[in-house]
């Protein structure tokens, strides 16, 4: 007993930085949000800018269609904590230009809709415009937070515009994305297993060594038996050794004589 509270103390002692790392979480968001917006060259400005497209909805614009496209990634795989890129696709069958202001993401769970997960960086546009019949790609980049544990998550793309001084916006993905651990990185979690799973089977192995120990110490010592002859105790173990020899002759003699 008192080895496994050793045991167990020992494991809380380890467990302890992964813990602290977890409450860090949004630090470590608001670092990857900002690497997002250093990597970008459309003339993104701050997030709180792209933050005030979400608090209002509007409607998209008659004539405008939107697509969306994952470049070299058809499987929409993407990695936790690193940057993933994706085109929206801008088409304008409208009589007026409209020009592109920000596009938002935000990550949902896929068996409920309602459920926030995470609001993505947005970034804002300057002179993006799109003349009538014709169509252009914007590209987005995002990063999901590397703390999102590995699955399918439902990610919603919103692209925000303008025409003729009314503001449109228009869902250009509404989708199933796979959410990966980053490659060549050992999560925190895979860490935090392994550990745990080295713990126990150390415990355990303590545990067996003290069961065969006990076993051991209660098993009796074999006495050799010993058989008395007259007034003499002599050991069996003796007697074979002497059997045939002169000793064991005189002995026998002695005996019938008596």
């Amino acid at each position: 007993m008192k080895t496994f509270r050793v045991f167990f103390l020992a494991l809380l002692l380890l467990a302890s930085p992964f813990l602290q790392a977890a409450t860090s979480q949004s630090d470590s968001d608001g670092e990857s949000s900002e690497a997002v917006e250093e990597a970008s060259d459309l003339g993104v400005v701050g997030e709180e800018d792209s933050q005030d497209f979400g608090e209002v909805n509007f409607g998209p614009a008659p004539g405008v269609d939107t697509v969306c496209v994952f470049p070299k990634n058809s499987a929409r795989i993407v990695p936790a904590g690193e940057e993933t890129e994706l085109l929206a696709g801008v088409k304008n069958d409208g009589e007026s230009s409209l020009n592109i202001i920000a596009i938002k993401a935000s990550v949902h769970y896929t068996f409920d809709h309602r459920m926030l997960i995470q609001n993505l960086t947005g970034q804002v546009f300057h002179n993006a415009t799109v003349p009538p019949s014709t169509q252009a790609s914007y590209p987005y980049i995002f990063a999901v937070s590397k703390f999102l544990q590995p699955g399918n998550f439902d990610l919603v793309g919103t692209i925000f515009y303008e025409i003729d001084q009314t503001a449109y916006q228009s869902v250009f993905f509404n989708g199933t994305i796979e959410v990966v651990e980053a490659s060549g990185l050992i999560s925190m979690e895979t860490v935090f297993l392994v550990t745990l799973g080295i713990a126990l089977l150390v415990l355990l192995g303590l545990w067996i060594h003290g069961q065969i120990q006990q076993k051991l110490s209660k098993k009796p010592k074999r006495v050799a038996s010993k058989v008395e002859v007259g007034t003499k105790t002599i050991d069996t173990s003796m007697d074979e050794w002497l059997q045939g020899t002169a000793f064991t002759r005189s002995s026998s003699k002695s005996k019938k004589k008596n």
